[in-house]
């Protein structure tokens, strides 16, 4: 679907036809995060039960920040055997003793967050061994040998995400040679995707939704390209709400462009929001009362999107991960 973010006009289109749907000059970004096989099963040490963890980040050597399931049960101190002989411990906090951290470092009982203390540390390596694929809830099927490969980027290339940045999912090698030679030009940055981009709103006003925190990294010369492309007036499309997060994120006032390096986001983008760098956007069809359709309610308007993803339905679009693809321009 293409979706014009100004009049609200919609055409049915084809995603190969990518090429014919942008300017000569477009900066096209691309989040070239790799998702870890972040899904981990233990058993816990004093009842034998098995118990599902998805790892979000590493804060310290051997201590993992994580989704728990029965949450209420794993309370700090319990004990876990995983695979390969490692050993695990609930901890209440992500920070080590003496030193202050923020509030969402301490365990409340109604979070689902666990710090995960692995002895010995566990790596990549050891994921890519005894990890599964960390498909969405919604898939109701175990992961299979391919989705390791059917769950990235074909531009993936940095470890880190706990789930895919959808959007580029889309786009093929041959896709992408085309946009070069349209004239685009593509640059990558990274943003490892977490619970800030994935847990739903639960707060009764948007307003008062907590993002957490993900980390980003901005190369130089991508935002070279980019600050290069707004003092010229030319398009900036983010392949993705990750995309759209990190270059809002990394915008500076003072320099009119964006800054390069690495960097933490919390940024929550709502209607009301003025966008700094992002013109155009692709996107998915995204779940009810999640972070990403605010997102792109702010940027096309809720009316606009509403009315496309009632077409959306009609029309037989399929929705989330491994849905089709919403060109906003």
């Amino acid at each position: 679907m293409v979706l014009d973010r100004r009049k609200g006009d919609i055409e049915h289109s084809r995603i190969e036809r990518l090429c014919e749907k942008i300017e000569d000059g477009t900066i096209v970004v691309l989040n070239d995060t790799r998702v870890l096989n972040a899904r981990i099963y233990g058993t816990a040490v004093d009842t034998g039960g098995r118990v599902e963890f998805i790892l979000l980040n590493e804060t310290q050597p051997g201590l993992w920040k994580s989704l728990a399931s029965k949450a209420r049960k794993q309370v700090p101190g319990k004990e876990f055997e995983f695979p390969g002989g490692v050993r695990g411990v609930i901890e209440a906090e992500s920070n080590s003793p003496g030193q202050t951290h923020s509030s969402e470092a301490v365990v409340a009982p109604r979070d689902a967050f666990r710090y995960l203390r692995f002895k010995p540390p566990i790596d990549s390596g050891y994921l890519e061994a005894y990890g599964h694929v960390p498909l969405p809830p919604y898939i109701r099927r175990e992961d299979e040998p391919l989705d390791s490969e059917r769950y990235q980027t074909v531009y993936a290339e940095k470890p880190g995400s706990a789930a895919a940045p959808t959007a580029g999912l889309h786009l093929t090698e041959e896709l992408l040679r085309r946009l070069q030679q349209k004239g685009a030009i593509l640059a990558k940055l990274t943003l490892h995707v977490g619970a800030g981009t994935f847990l739903p709103i639960r707060a009764e006003r948007i307003e008062e939704h907590t993002m957490h925190e993900e980390r980003y990294h901005v190369p130089r010369d991508t935002a070279e390209r980019i600050n290069e492309a707004l003092s010229q007036g030319r398009k900036i499309l983010a392949v993705g709400t990750t995309v759209v997060r990190t270059l809002e994120s990394a915008y500076s006032e003072e320099l009119g462009g964006i800054r390069a390096g690495a960097g933490r986001t919390t940024l929550f983008i709502y209607p009301g929001y003025r966008f700094n760098v992002v013109s155009q956007m692709l996107t998915n069809f995204h779940t009810p009362r999640s972070s990403l359709l605010v997102l792109v309610c702010a940027f096309a308007g809720q009316e606009h999107i509403l009315d496309a993803y009632r077409i959306a339905l009609r029309e037989g679009y399929r929705f989330f991960s491994y849905g089709d693809a919403m060109l906003i321009r």
